[in-house]
């Protein structure tokens, strides 16, 4: 039967028992130097959209084990990485050894309250709105505006809809029988869709833009 969305803790607790099984959920391989170029392919959308100061707070919504975090953190002054699954900040906290302006915080699936207001310069959520029903993505959006700064800046992405290879996901997803959907499941999003988020949400300047599979959306407070 479906699990319902409240269950997100759950459902990656179980998908990432071992860092091996985290980074096939995640990223769909384990192969360390794979993980580091994408983790730099990840790097270059946020930089080219929202930017990386090296006196920045940044904070990931939806870290995983770290991937991002590892090469951001010592690009600016200091990473916080937020996630639902406690096993994902035990690998996480394996992963990010040695670097010490990062932090991991245990967040409950829906928002970041263990985060103040107005406490960190940018905000992004990468490889993660596929995973959450369209409430709590934009959910996510309004904490974010929350936990920024004035001037503050914010990205988040998706797989496309209006891209074959999007479509490609969307129709791979549409083969499970409806009673019984994985949680992880993957989702889609159009540019409308990340673009309402961000405005409803009071971000100004927002812009959206494609990359192969992706559509991402970012701006400022």
């Amino acid at each position: 039967m479906n699990e319902p969305s409240s269950n997100y803790r759950d459902t990656w607790n179980r998908l990432s028992e071992t860092l091996d099984s985290a980074l096939m959920h995640v990223a769909g391989y384990i192969d360390e130097e794979r993980i580091a170029f994408e983790a730099e392919r990840s790097l270059k959308l946020v930089r080219d959209t929202i930017g990386i100061r090296p006196e920045d707070t940044m904070l990931e919504i939806g870290c995983g084990v770290g991937r991002i975090g590892k090469v951001l953190a010592p690009k600016i002054r200091r990473w916080i990485g937020c996630d639902v699954s406690d096993n994902m900040l035990r690998h996480g906290a394996t992963w990010l050894a040695g670097l010490g302006n990062v932090e991991l915080v245990r967040i409950n699936g829906h928002d970041l309250q263990p985060v103040p207001d107005a406490s960190v310069d940018a905000v992004y959520c990468s490889v993660v709105f596929m995973h959450l029903e369209e409430w709590d993505r934009y959910a996510y959006v309004k904490e974010a505006f929350r936990v920024l700064r004035p001037g503050g800046r914010f990205y988040c992405d998706n797989a496309n809809l209006d891209s074959d290879d999007g479509w490609a996901v969307f129709e791979s997803s549409a083969r499970f029988d409806p009673n019984n959907r994985p949680q992880h499941l993957s989702r889609c999003s159009t540019g409308t869709e990340l673009n309402v988020y961000l405005r409803r949400a009071g971000f100004r300047e927002v812009k959206t833009g494609t990359a192969g599979v992706w559509i991402f959306a970012w701006g400022q407070k």
